[in-house]
C-alpha cells in the first residue's frame, strides 16, 4: 500500500500537459487520506506535520552540508488563501538561517525599468539554502492578465495599446517562464510550486472574520474586496498559467485551502517526499582527515 508521502504527492500533482479546469479540484479535505489504516483526521495531521518538520530540518541542514542544490518554493493563491500561515507554521523547525521569504509586492519604478524576472532573480536562494517566493513571477501572467493595463507600465517594445496585449502575448510569457525555471534547474534549483486552492465561500469567511478581529484589521484592505469581484477572472488566470507551466522539473501542486491544517500537511509532506528524491548525505571527509581530527581530539581530552 502506498505511504501518505505518496497518496498526497500523486493527488495534488499538476502533470505536465494537464489542461486545469479548478472546478475539478478540490478546495477542502474530503477525508480520502488514510493514516494507519483510519482516515486521516486533524489531531493525526498535526502528529504527522510535527514529524515532517523534524525530517525538513534535518533534510535542510543535509541541503547545506551538501552544497550542490537550493530549493525554491512558490506560493500562489487568492486573497487569505494561508500563504502567510503555511510559511509560518511548516518552515517553524528548520534553522532560519538558511531560509528567506520573499513576499513580492507591486514593483516599483526601479523594477520596472527591468524585465519582469530582474526581481525575482536576485532573490533566487544561493546552494545549500531554501528560498520561499510568497507570490512570485506568476503575478506577470496572473495580476496583470486580470487587469492587462499593468502591463503598459513595462515600456515593451511592441506593445503599444491593451489590444497589443493577445493571446499570443500569454503564450510569449508562459515559454518565458518555463525557460526561466528550467534554467535555474539545470543549474541545482529544485522548484516546488503550490497553488492554495480556496473556495470563494471560505474566502468570504476568512474576510468577515479579519473585519471582525481588530487584530487581524490589518490582514484585509479595501483593494481585497475590490480584487474580489473579479474572482473567475483570477480562476481562468490560473487555470492558464498553471496548465501552460507544469513541468517535470518545476511541477505545479493544487492543495486544498479551506482547511488549513491538512493545507499545511499536505504541503509539509510534498516538500520532504521532494527532498528524499535528492538523495542527500552528510559530506564524508578524507582518511587524512580523519586522521587530523582524531589527533585533535586527542588533545582536546589531555587538556587540563
Amino acid at each position: 500500500m502506498a505511504d501518505k508521502h505518496t497518496i498526497i504527492t500523486d493527488k495534488y500533482l499538476v502533470k505536465p500537459g494537464t489542461k486545469v479546469s479548478l472546478k475539478d479540484y478540490d478546495t477542502e479535505y474530503n477525508d480520502d487520506v488514510f493514516f494507519k489504516g483510519n482516515i486521516l483526521e486533524k489531531a493525526d495531521g498535526q502528529k504527522i506535520l510535527d514529524e515532517e518538520k523534524e525530517k525538513l530540518a534535518v533534510m535542510q541542514e543535509k541541503l547545506y552540508a551538501y552544497n550542490q542544490y537550493s530549493v525554491l518554493i512558490i506560493f500562489q493563491a487568492m486573497d487569505a488563501a494561508g500563504k502567510d500561515g503555511a510559511v509560518k507554521h511548516i518552515m517553524s523547525g528548520i534553522n532560519p538561517a538558511g531560509v528567506k521569504v520573499h513576499s513580492f509586492k507591486t514593483p516599483s519604478s526601479n523594477e520596472l525599468e527591468h524585465d519582469y524576472f530582474w526581481r525575482h532573480y536576485i532573490a533566487l536562494p544561493p546552494r545549500g539554502e531554501v528560498g520561499i517566493f510568497n507570490r512570485s513571477h506568476y503575478e506577470n501572467v496572473l495580476i496583470t492578465r486580470v487587469h492587462p493595463e499593468y502591463i503598459m507600465n513595462e515600456h515593451l517594445p511592441g506593445i503599444n495599446n491593451i489590444k497589443d496585449i493577445n493571446d499570443e502575448f500569454w503564450q510569449k510569457r508562459f515559454k518565458q517562464i518555463k525557460r526561466f525555471e528550467k534554467n535555474i534547474s539545470q543549474n541545482g534549483t529544485i522548484v516546488l510550486k503550490f497553488f492554495l486552492h480556496i473556495s470563494k465561500k471560505e474566502q468570504k469567511k476568512r474576510f468577515i472574520e479579519r473585519i471582525d478581529n481588530p487584530k487581524k484589521n490589518w490582514k484585509i484592505s479595501p483593494a481585497d474586496s475590490k480584487e474580489r469581484n473579479f474572482w473567475k477572472d483570477y480562476q481562468f488566470a490560473y487555470e492558464e498559467a498553471i496548465s501552460n507551466t507544469s513541468t517535470e522539473y518545476a511541477p505545479w501542486f493544487i492543495i486544498p485551502a479551506d482547511d488549513k491544517w491538512f493545507t499545511r500537511l499536505a504541503i509539509g509532506v510534498i516538500i520532504q517526499k521532494q527532498f528524499e528524491k535528492l538523495n542527500l548525505e552528510y559530506p564524508k571527509v578524507s582518511d587524512k582527515t580523519l586522521a587530523e581530527l582524531k589527533v585533535i581530539r586527542e588533545q582536546l581530552m589531555n587538556e587540563s
